[in-house]
């Protein structure tokens, strides 16, 4: 398997870690968030999304 799978591959096993604390700590504050993003308009949870991107971007040029 090449580097780039193997970064890729790491990435994702990462992102699931990350994602998998929030239900597993705080079931109910998990549900009560999961609750109030299925009330938020598409356009705010866009900006809310593109924020993540652009922060997740310019970390990920700072480390590499």
């Amino acid at each position: 398997m090449g580097l780039e799978w193997q970064d890729f591959l790491t990435a994702v096993a990462l992102v699931l870690i990350i994602e998998g604390l929030l239900p597993f700590l705080n079931p109910e504050g998990w549900r009560r968030a999961l609750a109030m993003i299925v009330r938020t308009p598409d356009d705010k949870l866009r900006t809310i999304g593109l924020g993540v991107i652009i922060t997740g971007l310019v970390l990920l040029t700072i480390v590499r």
